[in-house]
C-alpha cells in the first residue's frame, strides 16, 4: 500500500528561553493502580516524541526541536512524552552492524552525545518539558547493544556470563542463564540476570532520573528479559513513576512447552504486566485494528470487561516501528495501519480506556493534529481514565460504545449507522464530534464548547490554591452533589490541570441552578478514602451556572 508522506511539516513553535533542567513537580507524581500497576494515576496521554527517520531528517538537532516544542506539546494536552533512546548509537547500515542506523536501539554505551543531539541539548529538552509539566519517559534497551563497536565505553568481555552466548544453551527461553528470547541471532544479547549487568542498568536508570529528569521508562523488547527484572529496577529506582513494556510477539511464537502458546493475545501481554507491575502496549488491539473489522476493536486489552486488564493497556495506532515515518524509505513501516482507518483509530483510543499514545508524525507531520487535539479535549473533559468503564453495543454497524468517565459519559460511534445515543444509553447527550462524513461521532453528557450542556448541565471552573502534595497524592473537589461525591472522598473529582502548581484546576459538568457547597482535599491516588488534608474553614459556596468560577485554598 502506498502511504502518502506529506512533504510539509507543521511549523514548530520556537521559544527563546533555554530552560535549565528541573525536577518533576510533586504534583505531577501520581500513584499506582488499585492492582499495584505503575500507571501514574491512569490519566496520562502520551506523545511519542520521535519517528524512525529523525536521526536522518534532523541529525543532531532533535533535542532542540523537543525543547522548543515543549510549550506546544503541553498546550496540545499531552501529559508525558516518550523520548528516544538517550544512549550513544553510531551504528549504520554500512558499518557492518547487523542492525540499526543510529536510532538508539543498537547503542554501545551510556554516553548522551548521540545522533539526536548532545548531552547538553538533552538536558535542556528534558528541563523544558518538565517545566511545561510534560513527564519525560525515556526509551531504554536493556536486552541488547552493539557488542562489536570498537570505541565503546562499556566493555563486557565474553565468557563471564555477561552475554547470552555465554550460556550453555543460547537459544530461545528457557536456557541456563538468560531469561528471555534472543534478539536476532543472539550474539548481541546482554544477560540481564547477571548481577553486574543488572546493576549497570539500575545505576543508569537512577542517573536518568536524577540528572536527566526521567519521569518513567519505556522498556524495549521485553520479550528478551523477565518482567520481574523490570519490577525490581522500578522498585529500586523510581517506584511511583510510569513504565510501559513493548511485548510485540504473537502467541504462535511461544514454544510448545509454554502454556501461553494457546492463550489469547490479551493473556500473553497481561501476563508480562502482572510480573513487571507496569502497563504494556496493547498489541491485542493493534492486531485487531490490522486484521479485524472495526467492530472487532472491542477485543483489545483496553476493552476487557475487567478493569484490572484495562488499566494496564497502553493503546496506540502506530509507532516508529509499525508505521511509516517522513523521510528515507518511509521509515520502518513493519505493520502500518491502513490510511482510511487512522482517524477512526485515534477516535477510539482517545475516547476509550487505557493509556493512549499518539505518534509524532500523525500529530505534527500528517495533518491529523486538529482532530487529535479535539479528541484529547473531549477525553479530558469527560475524565476518561485507563480503567474507565466501557460497554459495547451490538445491533449496529461498526463500533458503538458507551464510556463512563469521572465527569461525563461518552457514546462513541465509529463507521456506524447509530443515529441517536438514546438508543444505547440513558440520559441527555449533546454532539461533541462529527467528522469524516459521520464516520467518527461522539456524544457527551456534558456541555460542549460554550453554552448550556443540555438537561441543565453547565461547565463550572474549579480551582484549589496552595495544594502542595507528596508523590502519590493529588487534589480533589468534594461536595454536596452526586457529581462531587456527596461529600464522600472516594467519590471526589480529581483536578487535573497542574500547569500552575501548587494551584490545581479543572472544569466540571454540574446541574444548573444548584446551590453548591464544596471543599478542596488532598487525597491518595491509590486509597480513595485516605484524605491527607481537608481545606480549612467553611465550605466554598456558589450557585451553578455556565462559566462560573469557584475557588478554595489550603
Amino acid at each position: 500500500m502506498k502511504h502518502p508522506l506529506y512533504p510539509a511539516r507543521l511549523a514548530l513553535a520556537v521559544s527563546s528561553l533555554l530552560l535549565t533542567l528541573g525536577s518533576v513537580q510533586a504534583a505531577d507524581l501520581a500513584g499506582k493502580s488499585p492492582g499495584g500497576v505503575r500507571y501514574h494515576g491512569g490519566d496520562e496521554i502520551i506523545l511519542q516524541g520521535f519517528h524512525w527517520n529523525v536521526v536522518r531528517e534532523s541529525p543532531g538537532n532533535w533535542y532542540d526541536t523537543l525543547r522548543d516544542m515543549a510549550p506546544t506539546i503541553a498546550a496540545d494536552g499531552f501529559s508525558a512524552i516518550w523520548m528516544p533512546v538517550p544512549w550513544r548509537d553510531f551504528s549504520s547500515w554500512s558499518d557492518g552492524a547487523t542492525s540499526g542506523g543510529g536510532e538508539g536501539y543498537f547503542w554501545h554505551d551510556f554516553n548522551k552525545n548521540g545522533r539526536y543531539g548532545s548531552d547538553a541539548q538533552l538536558r535542556q529538552a528534558a528541563g523544558a518539558l518538565n517545566a511545561a509539566q510534560v513527564k519525560v519517559l525515556y526509551d531504554v534497551v536493556p536486552n541488547h547493544m552493539n557488542r562489536g563497536y570498537p570505541d565503546k565505553e562499556i566493555n563486557l568481555p565474553a565468557g563471564q556470563g555477561f552475554w547470552r552466548d555465554d550460556c550453555a544453551d543460547p537459544g530461545n527461553y528457557p536456557n541456563d542463564c538468560d531469561d528471555g528470547d534472543r534478539f536476532i541471532g543472539g550474539d548481541a544479547d546482554l544477560n540481564t540476570g547477571n548481577p553486574q549487568v543488572y546493576g549497570m542498568f539500575r545505576d543508569e536508570f537512577s542517573n536518568l532520573r536524577s540528572q536527566y529528569g526521567a519521569g518513567g521508562f519505556r522498556f524495549d523488547f521485553v520479550r528478551g528479559y523477565a518482567g520481574e527484572r523490570v519490577d525490581s529496577w522500578m522498585s529500586v529506582v523510581h517506584d511511583e513513576a510510569f513504565c510501559v513494556g513493548e511485548l510485540w510477539k504473537a502467541p504462535a511464537e511461544y514454544p510448545s512447552w509454554d502454556w501461553r502458546n494457546t492463550a489469547s493475545w490479551q493473556q500473553v501481554i497481561k501476563d508480562w504486566s502482572d510480573r513487571a507491575k507496569c502497563p504494556v502496549f496493547d498489541f491485542a488491539l493493534k492486531e485487531r485494528m490490522q486484521n479485524g473489522a472495526i467492530a472487532d476493536w472491542k477485543n483489545g486489552l483496553n476493552g476487557n470487561p475487567d478493569a484490572r486488564w484495562r488499566e494496564v493497556a497502553v493503546t496506540f495506532v502506530d509507532n516508529h516501528d509499525t508505521g511509516y515515518s517522513p523521510g528515507q524509505n518511509g521509515g520502518q513501516h513493519h505493520w502500518p495501519l491502513r490510511d482510511d482507518l487512522v482517524r477512526q483509530a485515534y477516535a477510539y483510543v482517545l475516547s476509550s480506556p487505557g493509556t493512549p499514545v499518539v505518534y509524532w508524525s500523525h500529530m505534527y507531520d500528517w495533518g491529523h493534529g486538529e482532530l487529535i487535539r479535539e479528541l484529547i479535549r473531549i477525553r479530558r473533559a469527560a475524565g476518561v481514565r485507563a480503567d474507565s468503564a466501557i460497554e459495547f453495543h451490538s445491533g449496529y454497524s461498526g463500533l458503538v460504545a458507551t464510556v463512563r468517565g469521572t465527569a461525563q459519559t461518552l457514546v462513541v460511534a465509529l463507521g456506524s449507522d447509530l443515529q441517536d445515543p438514546a438508543q444505547v444509553a440513558s440520559g441527555s447527550f449533546n454532539p461533541a464530534l462529527d467528522e469524516d462524513s459521520g464516520q467518527v461521532r461522539i456524544w457527551t453528557t456534558g456541555s460542549t464548547s460554550g453554552g448550556d450542556g443540555g438537561e441543565g448541565l453547565v461547565n463550572v471552573d474549579f480551582r484549589c490554591d496552595n495544594g502542595v502534595t507528596q508523590p502519590g497524592d493529588s487534589v480533589y473537589a468534594v461536595g454536596n452533589l452526586t457529581e462531587l461525591g456527596n461529600w464522600s472522598p472516594a467519590g471526589a473529582v480529581r483536578l487535573t490541570d497542574v500547569s500552575r502548581y501548587p494551584t490545581w484546576a479543572g472544569t466540571l459538568a454540574l446541574p444548573a441552578e444548584q446551590a453548591v457547597e464544596w471543599k478542596c482535599i488532598v487525597r491518595s491516588e491509590t486509597r480513595p478514602t485516605d484524605v491527607k488534608t481537608w481545606q480549612p474553614g467553611g465550605n466554598n459556596r456558589f450557585m451553578s451556572a455556565e462559566g462560573v468560577s469557584t475557588q478554595g485554598s489550603f
